[in-house]
């Protein structure tokens, strides 16, 4: 912690890793405390409950993700490049979501089982993702089916997301990944 940055965001950035990898319910103070090396005290200084924290996760969450879209943006040629960017996420973070799942997924459903306030707020991810991708839907010309092509790609990897957690398979997921930009470039040529 000695580049500058407010202990605040070492405690979130760290919640965050740990709410992915051993799920909110599974992560305590305690852990979070030691994964930042501070004291339990200063940490409450910074964050009175767990559910302060996650929303702070969430949050952040957001933020990361507005930030990828907008680079996907700039360096997406065409709607169905950018689109192509959201499918191949699959292959970059394979390692990570093989062991983990995928991180909007995971949390979002974690928290629907539990029936936790914050479900809501966590499903915001997905609705970023939703209301981006049926965005490039309708650049492609597919404006009256825009939402429906989004939720059918976001479903489509959620699945491979949480299939390839169940079976670790790098195979599946790269056979999967080629079979959605084929439907991409069948159903949307450039």
């Amino acid at each position: 912690m000695s580049d500058g940055k407010p202990t605040r965001d070492y405690i979130i950035e760290a919640a965050d890793q740990l709410f992915y990898q051993q799920g909110y319910e599974h992560t305590s103070f305690a852990d979070i405390a030691a994964a930042v090396r501070i004291s339990r005290g200063n940490f409450y200084y910074h964050f009175k409950t767990k559910d302060d924290i996650l929303d702070a996760v969430i949050e952040l969450r957001l933020a990361n993700t507005q930030d990828m879209l907008e680079q996907w943006e700039i360096t997406g040629q065409s709607p169905q490049d950018r689109i192509k960017h959201f499918i191949n996420i699959l292959i970059t973070n394979q390692t990570k979501i093989m062991r983990y799942g995928c991180p909007v997924g995971t949390l979002s459903t974690e928290l629907a089982k539990m029936d936790h306030s914050a479900k809501t707020d966590a499903s915001k991810l997905f609705t970023l993702f939703r209301t981006w991708l049926a965005q490039q839907f309708v650049f492609l010309g597919h404006a009256t089916d825009a939402d429906n092509l989004a939720m059918h790609l976001l479903a489509r990897s959620q699945g491979v997301a949480t299939l390839a957690n169940a079976f670790r398979d790098k195979e599946f997921i790269a056979q999967e990944v080629t079979q959605m930009n084929e439907w991409l470039n069948k159903y949307c040529p450039s």
